[in-house]
């Protein structure tokens, strides 16, 4: 998917293998930045996944040394191409806020692989990601100030529920960079390994992911992002609607059958 041209703007390559889609961005000479087709492609993919039952879970990734160095501003913000009035607000909803939302959002978890720099909008992928694993010496950045404006796709929301307050402002208002072990131990990620082992630790974490009850690992991602804004009697009723949705599924049989007989589930994503 998406589009690879003579000025380089990058591609969004959608790999399935088995029941996990893999979703690589491709654009290593501008440390995989997302020009305005790939961020098209990357919307277009994860939509598709949404919609697609045969999946049982998401991997995202960047090719080569580094994850993704956020949105390209340098090649759509030439110097002449001055947009209408409003421009921004009727495009990102659609675009960069769409692709933290799907993310966020699809009833599938979602793994990223992160290596060198996630930064900007590559920074909030990965934030909004079910997991994250990172090289320990990869760089998380978010420099919206250190460019003269405000933090935009979620970053506001995400880092203090993940980090807490006062690291969410060292990050967004001084623009520290945290590395990849101090992202891990901030809780902003999942986890941090050496460089070598980090893929090996992505595949392990998305095989468990892609052999469990897909139905109700979505409905439990739900209920974890909608339970931020809501009482603890909104909670009680909202997991109260999951359980009888998940109750009715073929993977909720087997997993009594499996008590029942002693043995481990083999869940079928249904």
């Amino acid at each position: 998917m998406g589009e690879t041209a003579g000025s380089d703007q990058g591609d969004v390559h959608v790999e399935r293998a088995g029941d996990v889609l893999h979703i690589t961005l491709d654009r290593p000479s501008r440390r995989n930045a997302l020009s305005h087709s790939m961020v098209a492609s990357l919307v277009d993919a994860l939509t598709a996944a949404a919609t697609d039952d045969t999946l049982r879970a998401v991997h995202v990734r960047g090719t080569g040394a580094n994850f993704c160095a956020g949105a390209d501003w340098v090649t759509t913000n030439r110097p002449g191409d001055r947009p209408r009035t409003g421009d921004l607000v009727r495009r990102i909803p659609h675009t960069a806020n769409r692709i933290v939302s799907l993310i966020a959002g699809i009833h599938l978890p979602v793994v990223c692989t992160v290596r060198g720099w996630a930064v900007g909008l590559g920074f909030n992928l990965a934030l909004a990601a079910d997991f994250t694993v990172a090289a320990h010496d990869a760089v998380f950045w978010a420099p919206f100030v250190d460019r003269g404006f405000s933090p935009d796709s979620g970053s506001t929301w995400l880092l203090p529920r993940l980090a807490g307050l006062a690291r969410a402002r060292r990050m967004l208002l001084l623009g520290e960079k945290v590395s990849g072990a101090d992202a891990a131990d901030w809780g902003l990620i999942h986890g941090a390994a050496p460089a070598e082992d980090v893929d090996r630790s992505t595949a392990d974490l998305l095989a468990h992911l892609a052999t469990g009850p897909t139905v109700a690992i979505g409905l439990a991602k739900q209920a974890l992002a909608t339970s931020a804004q809501a009482t603890l009697d909104q909670a009680l009723t909202s997991e109260l609607h999951h359980l009888e949705l998940s109750c009715r599924t073929a993977d909720f049989k087997e997993g009594l059958a499996a008590f029942r007989e002693r043995r481990s589930p083999g869940f079928s994503g249904r």
